[in-house]
């Protein structure tokens, strides 16, 4: 039987932060055109990682492998294995190609639900909760086989490339999903500048599989942006990392310790609403340090959790700048002495330790709840505090001065029908038991169809006491507003005239500009720029104007029916919408969406 580990046993800052290197590829040139491709064969395995400090045991874990460099001293490792997976780094106009290969062959270690609607790769259907026994062992043929999926987050990529939630496969590709197509990918890599990432999109086990470890960063720079040149006045080499917050919980002998008991187990025996672990790590080290010189650096930050938010801020109150955000750079530069990100989001920050004393000690602290916004306060003494920065004894250097536009960022109109989209919680005797977008589980028929070249505004009309972080796949959206309304009200009558959900069909939309209350609030000035996941807060509408087209085509290009993407968004198996709470997407928080010409 395993025993919980007591987060505050653990010591915090004796490990050192570990950057991950960045994967090696084989670049092919085409014979006839002498263009170029970057080639990669990325491996699924398990494997031990001392995640916890040294003196505790290392922990099972899943991790992307591959050849991969540090690009720093140039060390090659042939076989790179880590959670999280090293870092792509890929170049605006090269191509990216992937063949990615499951090797995982014992059963998931984590409690497998197969009352959900997953991936189900023996055909069990969804199960009679009653016949599924405790975890652990679980139901045998839930457990095993494993499948995965990838899917590059934020990416513009084709849908068969994309990682559809049902285009899994299992151990050598014995048993794959109904939208299974191929298992190389093709990233065309032809969007702006960002910090995407990438990670395990399985049906119904995203949210055990990104835990497990399937995670990592892919980093898209333009040769031709002055910001991503050699002589960018950024910070670069090993004055830029990246860095990934994950919470977790652990047993007293290194495992993982995850809820294999539901909160309403008649119906969902082991499904929790959000996984809230009690522990931090930052790029697979539990509350490491990184010790910094007298000088700026550049982080680039995503919230890699399962459901926490965090707000994140340095002891000393130091401000920072925020230059880029999901999509890529911002317009301007933004200070900021706080910085709210949902699970999924990115930011690429500036910190300048030129002036803090040699020897100070900071900590980077969080004081987000859980479930955000009114949930439990952050743990001082855990899950508040995310990692240390010592600041060695050598001579400053000023930071560069930034030039005052970053980035021209368009200005959207939209030139179809607006869609109002309602998030709705369903409820059980001990709390809730599904949430939905608009009331349709995802397997009732596709009801969001966009025209490509179109330019839609999607009204996110929260009903839920909690934010939810919206992520819609293959596209960058501009974020609009967000407005209070009377939620109560809204909801009874948007019942009255749609019925009381789950429904297999699309609702009758119930406007929401009757029930607005106050004044429309502007996103804030580092969110004034490309998302692709936006936070959709309680009792508030989030307006969001998202453009079927590709990210840096001229405003006057586009128009409904006009493909301008370098592959036909059409074919394939199709995109997803979903919450970024990937307990909640795993249980009927996304639905497909089809790009139609």
């Amino acid at each position: 039987m395993t025993i919980s580990l007591d987060s505050k046993s653990i010591p915090k800052y004796n490990e050192q932060l570990v950057i991950p290197p960045v994967y090696e590829p084989t670049v092919i040139a085409d014979t006839q055109t002498g263009k170029i491709s970057h080639n990669y064969t990325v491996d699924v395995s398990e494997f031990s990682q001392q995640i916890l400090p040294s003196g505790f045991p290392m922990t099972t874990v899943w991790g992307y492998s591959g050849a991969a460099k540090d690009p720093l001293t140039g060390t090659l490792f042939p076989n790179f294995k880590n959670a999280p997976g090293a870092t792509f780094e890929a170049i605006r106009g090269i191509p990216i190609n992937i063949q990615w290969v499951n090797s995982l062959t014992e059963p998931h270690p984590l409690p497998v639900d197969p009352t959900l609607h997953w991936a189900d790769p023996n055909g069990l259907g969804m199960v009679d909760p009653a016949t599924v026994p405790a975890f652990p062992p679980g139901l045998a043929a839930a457990q095993s086989p494993v499948p995965i999926v990838p899917h590059l987050h934020g990416g513009e990529t084709e849908s068969s490339s994309d990682g559809h939630p049902d285009a899994w496969f299992t151990n050598e590709e014995a048993i794959k999903g109904s939208t299974f197509t191929k298992s190389l990918y093709t990233y065309l890599n032809t969007q702006l500048p960002s910090t995407l990432w990438y990670h395990d999109h399985t049906l119904g086990l995203t949210r055990l599989n990104v835990l497990m470890g399937l995670a990592g960063f892919y980093l898209l720079r333009d040769p031709k942006n002055p910001l991503d040149k050699p002589n960018s006045v950024l910070p670069k080499g090993k004055y830029e990392i990246p860095i990934v917050i994950q919470d977790r919980s652990f047993n007293t002998d290194g495992s993982f310790a995850f809820p294999s008991l539901g909160i309403n187990p008649d119906i969902h025996p082991y499904w929790v609403p959000e996984f809230f672990g009690d522990t931090i790590t930052v790029n697979g080290k539990v509350w490491p340090n990184l010790n910094v010189e007298r000088r700026q650096y550049r982080f680039r930050v995503l919230n890699g959790s399962n459901a926490r938010f965090y707000n994140l801020q340095f002891s000393n109150k130091m401000t920072f700048t925020q230059i880029g955000s999901d999509g890529g750079y911002l317009p301007s530069p933004v200070n900021l002495t706080s910085l709210l990100l949902a699970p999924g989001e990115r930011a690429d920050i500036l910190v300048d330790f030129s002036g803090v004393a040699a020897g100070d000690k900071i900590i980077l602290g969080n004081d987000a709840s859980a479930p955000f916004p009114t949930g439990t306060p952050a743990d001082p003494e855990t899950v508040g505090q995310i990692m240390q920065f010592t600041v060695l004894d050598v001579p400053a250097v000023s930071p560069s001065v930034l030039p005052a536009r970053l980035n021209t960022i368009p200005a959207l109109k939209s030139d179809s029908p607006k869609r109002t989209l309602v998030l709705i919680e369903l409820t059980g005797s001990a709390g809730p038991v599904e949430i939905l977008l608009d009331g349709q589980k995802w397997s009732a028929p596709i009801s969001e169809l966009p025209k490509v070249g179109s330019t839609e505004d999607w009204e996110i009309v929260n009903l839920t006491p909690d934010a939810h972080p919206i992520h819609l796949h293959l596209v960058q959206s501009q974020v609009v507003a967000r407005q209070t309304f009377q939620a109560e009200q809204y909801k009874t009558d948007w019942i009255a005239i749609n019925g009381t959900p789950p429904f297999n069909s699309p609702t009758t939309v119930l406007p929401a500009t009757q029930y607005l209350e106050g004044n429309p609030a502007l996103p804030a000035a580092n969110e004034d720029g490309w998302k692709d996941t936006v936070k959709a807060n309680p009792g508030e509408v989030t307006t969001i104007r998202v453009r079927f087209a590709p990210q840096d085509t001229s405003v006057d290009d586009t128009s409904p029916g006009v493909n301008l993407y370098p592959f036909r968004p059409d074919l394939g198996p199709g995109y997803v919408w979903h919450c970024h709470i990937i307990d909640h997407e795993d249980n009927e928080m996304m639905r497909p969406y089809k790009v139609i010409l």
